[in-house]
């Protein structure tokens, strides 16, 4: 795989999202005994359940590291080989920070260390999907799953993370598991109003000049439009509707050449939940 200026840019996004996402843990997480989410939180439950009833001291780094063998072949073959190479660097380099980067307890409040933690560790994750990564493990199974149905799946991931900490709450404390629980919300909040990939948004464009503003979209993204004549009622002149989906992260590219095709263009964009057919996804590689 030959490296890219944008792989570059990249591999300096995945490194600062594994340095956050360590710092949460170490800052937030191992101060208040939390569970934090996904595969991160089965790590933690497995060390502490090893020190706990076998006196047993495995490093946090070693078991993440290891459950996330399996989802990384997953996501190998059917997702994309750069994003599986950004995605196994981020979590390889949490795995290490983790281990060798001191503990750093900023406060003793319960409350402002899981509102705060969920924050910090959410934009880690974030971070790592703006470089077309993740932070492996269920980051996998939901792009995964996202990308299949072009459908949001962190609600289902926020299920099974619900799972996790009933565990943990029967095992170890309740107390812990609910506030692990405004962890994790909290995560999976900023994570959602960060992450765009699988927004998506509805365009309904008005335009005396069809042709040329569907050739400048074209040139932009590559989704479908549909055309449907249609008449001005106040000018009482020939226009044309175009409809199109398109994910969030290409509005304004798609603004910006529509109005250079025509400026006198009209615009009305909305959010859609979800869509049924073929639509055209970005590849990550």
């Amino acid at each position: 795989m030959k490296l890219t200026k944008k792989d570059f840019k990249a591999i300096v996004m995945v490194t600062i999202s594994a340095l956050f996402y360590s710092f949460a843990m170490k800052a937030f997480v191992n101060a208040g005994n939390l569970f934090p989410a996904g595969f991160a939180g089965i790590s933690t439950l497995i060390t502490r359940c090893l020190a706990e009833y076998a006196d047993i001291n495995v490093p946090f780094g070693i078991i993440y590291f290891i459950l996330n063998v399996g989802p990384t072949i997953l996501v190998y073959h059917y997702v994309g080989h750069r994003f599986t190479f950004y995605s196994v660097l981020q979590y390889s380099l949490t795995s290490l920070l983790t281990e060798f980067m001191p503990s750093i307890p900023l406060t003793n409040d319960m409350l402002l260390i899981a509102v705060f933690g969920g924050i910090v560790g959410g934009f880690a994750v974030s971070v790592a999907l703006m470089a077309d990564a993740s932070t492996g493990g269920m980051d996998f199974l939901a792009i995964f799953f996202s990308n299949r149905f072009n459908k949001e799946t962190w609600s289902y991931v926020m299920a099974v993370n619900a799972c996790i900490l009933v565990i943990a709450g029967l095992l170890f404390s309740w107390e812990q598991s609910l506030y692990s629980i405004i962890y994790q919300f909290c995560s999976n909040q900023t994570v959602k109003t960060l992450h765009k990939r699988y927004k998506l948004k509805s365009f309904f464009i008005v335009t005396e000049h069809p042709d040329e503003v569907c050739d400048a979209v074209f040139k932009t993204c590559r989704h479908g439009i549909t055309r449907i004549n249609a008449e001005g009622m106040y000018s009482r002149s020939h226009k044309s509707l175009l409809y199109m989906t398109a994910n969030d992260y290409q509005v304004r590219d798609i603004i910006k050449s529509i109005k250079a095709a025509d400026p006198k263009v009209f615009i009305t964009i909305m959010k859609s939940d979800q869509i049924v057919g073929n639509y055209y996804q970005v590849p990550f590689d």
